[in-house]
């Protein structure tokens, strides 16, 4: 069943994709077309947009127009249909490709074109709007995804309006294997709930973020004897015109009668900003309970999974805002926000995995040979 609506989206789990191109799991994606009237193959549609975004497409007509613009050899590569004696390819049409994005389940395109979380030392979950879709009454899409440590995101879900990510956040991680993985997230889904789910049906650990949305668990942190703590970890690091110092320390907490479910550990992070030009420095103190023991977590550990979680807004959020300005782009309707930003996302893990740490220097690669090198990167025969 599709995790956005009550139809059926994926002929199998996404969990049994790993060996698979993705071609043969976009196969699993059912059509959501009439049956009369079906011009350009689903499969070939979606490829088609896949490549365009890779190319550096950011909308509907940029991608028809990369279509329009695309030699035949790679419109036989992307399986466009054929017309005519001689099996000219023709391309799908911006108003096709449109309405298709619209339509197409978001929930199993997530799934189908994510990464396998399998294995990955920690999950970062975070959620992003997607600014330029709000209209009218409608507000704009908000989008909760979950992305590893290594930068590739996992899956996307779209959080309905009129609620939250808390609503969100069982459904998103419920198809996947997470057995022995860090889930990491913020304040706001510090929940009992979220952390029986972890621990208890996904054989996961959990790093959740304490503030005054718990107001009696975070004083209860608060008091802590921080100060005779002697295990602890310094982290030092420039760039964006700042240094900065973390010191996180943390303490056994499964003696104290927390109430949080399976809490092992608690931490105390401080981070020491100066700004290199103006000298002026900023202190600011963070609280996250753990259920990961001390032998299974030093504070060096506690502290590189906090900093995952906070790399999911620099790796993604903000790579979607700059190199696609998802911010600005003015899709509204259907499945629109959703799919386009899952297009994007499979862009950026693309690129990734093919050793582009920039993402915007990938893009521009690509860009200079935009008929061939997207489809060589989607592995597409």
């Amino acid at each position: 069943m599709c995790r956005q609506s009550a139809t059926v989206c994926l002929i199998k789990s996404p969990t049994e994709r790993s060996a698979e191109t993705l071609m043969e799991r976009l196969v699993a994606l059912p059509d959501p077309r009439h049956r009369r009237g079906k011009r350009h193959p689903l499969l070939s549609v979606l490829l088609v947009a896949a490549s365009a975004v890779i190319a550096g497409a950011r909308s509907y007509a940029a991608i028809g127009q990369w279509a329009a613009s695309a030699p035949q050899h790679a419109l036989a590569r992307l399986g466009a249909r054929t017309v005519g004696a001689f099996a000219e390819r023709i391309a799908p049409s911006t108003a096709t490709i449109r309405r298709i994005i619209a339509l197409v389940c978001p929930g199993g395109l997530a799934d189908l074109t994510g990464s396998d979380p399998a294995g990955a030392d920690s999950l970062a979950v975070d959620g992003k709007s997607a600014r330029g879709s709000r209209h009218d009454e409608v507000p704009a899409a908000h989008l909760l995804a979950a992305m590893t440590s290594e930068g590739q995101t996992v899956a996307q879900l779209r959080v309905p309006d009129r609620t939250n990510e808390i609503t969100c956040f069982a459904t998103l991680l419920a198809p996947f294997d997470l057995a022995g993985v860090t889930v990491t997230a913020d304040a706001l889904h510090t929940q009992r709930a979220h952390a029986r789910f972890l621990v208890e049906q996904k054989q996961a650990h959990y790093l959740l973020v304490i503030k005054a949305n718990q107001p009696l668990l975070f004083e209860q942190l608060r008091a802590l004897p921080w100060t005779q703590v002697t295990a602890r970890h310094y982290q030092r690091g420039t760039g964006h015109g700042r240094r900065e110092t973390r010191v996180v320390r943390t303490l056994t907490v499964t003696e104290l009668g927390l109430d949080f479910p399976h809490a092992a550990q608690a931490a105390k992070i401080t981070g020491y900003r100066t700004d290199r030009k103006t000298g002026k420095l900023t202190r600011q103190t963070v609280y996250a309970l753990t259920d990961l023991t001390h032998q299974q977590a030093s504070p060096q550990r506690i502290g590189d999974l906090a900093r995952s979680e906070w790399a999911i807004e620099n790796r993604l959020h903000f790579v979607r805002d700059t190199a696609f300005r998802e911010d600005a782009s003015k899709v509204r309707t259907g499945h629109g926000p959703e799919t386009t930003a899952t297009l994007r996302n499979l862009a950026i893990n693309t690129l990734l995995q093919h050793g582009h740490h920039s993402i915007a220097a990938g893009l521009r690669h690509v860009s200079y040979e935009p008929f061939t090198r997207p489809l060589d990167l989607l592995n597409i025969p």
